[in-house]
């Protein structure tokens, strides 16, 4: 084939795959987005089941999910660092956050070993925190917090 034999140029054909092309990227950005901002799934998971539980006032439940051991009741002795009775002070209708009726996982931190994990409960404007371990899912109170107020942190989180 010589030059004078090539094929015409298609401009409808390359219009068609530069269009695939660009498509094709902005898929790969949105679901790499996606992916990125579904990272703290499990752990915000693990702490909206630890306030649904509160807030069904199944307490027994709330420290399974808190100690990552739902079979906790057979060997209490292992949780003699934080015991139940302590837990139920705490997060009982007489603890801090009183009578749990409502509560939302606003946001999440992803740092190191762990992920802190912000929620609104009872729409009090003061938040609580809870440090989740990437490794068990165990959960503990955390004396951090972060900022998830503004359209930029829910876009980057």
């Amino acid at each position: 084939m010589t030059l004078m034999d090539a094929q015409q140029f298609d401009e409808a054909r390359s219009r068609r795959r530069r269009n695939y092309v660009i498509a094709g990227i902005i898929v790969v950005l949105i679901l790499a987005w996606v992916a990125y901002h579904l990272r703290n799934y499990p752990e915000r998971h693990a702490v909206d089941k630890f306030l649904t539980s509160l807030e069904q006032k199944n307490t027994e439940a709330a420290y399974g999910i808190l100690m990552s051991d739902p079979d906790w009741k057979q060997h209490p002795d292992k949780y003699s660092k934080y015991p139940y009775g302590e837990f139920y002070t705490d997060w009982g209708p007489a603890g801090e956050w009183g009578i749990i009726k409502s509560h939302h996982v606003d946001c999440s931190y992803s740092s190191g070993s762990g992920v802190l994990v912000q929620a609104t409960i009872n729409g009090r404007s003061e938040h609580a925190y809870v440090w989740v371990d990437k490794s068990d899912k165990s959960l503990h109170a955390s004396p951090d917090v972060i900022d998830c107020g503004n359209w930029w942190g829910w876009l980057t989180e």
